[in-house]
């Protein structure tokens, strides 16, 4: 029978942090994809951009949908049937984030890896319009405005050796998004963070960043 209430308390207890790992150890070797089954009350689950409930919501999942966990990620601090976690599922086919708390797992353990390649992503921080994501396969940052906020909304980051900062800018306005290759090498990790500012060719005054995210190139 599945502990309702002990899992997630395990699940907290062993995250590590992400940057941390990656930047000195390299990616964490991947496992076999994980499943679980949605939970809900009955209505459908947000499925969102970034590991927090303020991020947009990219698709719904059915309440009693089996998923497929490419990784899991430290993320806001979420209540669900399942418990009070900060751990959050990505889901590859859905292209975001779901808290752990509504899927069950039939585990009280995390059941996938750190996520790495491919599923970073970030939004800043006090709700501010940033969104961004690396996307591996293609050394791609995407980077999204939400709302209109008198900012443009900007990824800011470094490659391995500390070059950097580099920035990938969207200043086209609420809800449109700014899809641009970068040059990371094979294998090599970028660490960075999503943040707003006034958009300027000079170093700029960036707000409301992120906590930074590192990825890899595959």
């Amino acid at each position: 029978m599945k502990r309702l209430n002990f899992r997630r308390i395990a699940g907290i207890g062993v995250i590590v942090a992400t940057v941390g790992a990656l930047a000195v150890g390299g990616a964490l070797e991947a496992s076999a994809a994980a499943t679980g089954t949605v939970k809900t009350a009955g209505d459908p689950l947000n499925v969102r951009r970034a590991p927090t409930t303020g991020a947009t919501a990219v698709k719904t999942v059915a309440n009693g949908a089996t998923v497929t966990i490419d990784c899991q990620i430290t993320g806001a601090s979420v209540t669900g049937p399942y418990g009070t976690s900060t751990l959050w599922d990505y889901l590859p086919a859905l292209g975001g984030y779901v808290s752990d708390t509504y899927v069950f797992t039939n585990s009280d353990t995390r059941v996938a890896p750190d996520c790495g390649v491919g599923s970073g992503s970030g939004q800043c921080s006090d709700a501010c319009a940033g969104e961004a994501q690396y996307r591996s396969s293609d050394s791609h940052f995407l980077v999204y405005d939400t709302s209109s906020d008198g900012y443009s909304a900007v990824a800011v980051y470094w490659l391995k050796g500390g070059a950097g900062p580099f920035y990938v800018w969207n200043s086209g306005g609420e809800g449109t998004k700014v899809d641009k290759a970068v040059a990371v090498p094979h294998g090599g990790w970028v660490f960075y963070k999503v943040c707003v500012a006034n958009y300027t060719t000079a170093k700029p005054d960036l707000k409301s960043c992120s906590d930074g995210i590192t990825d890899f190139a595959a």
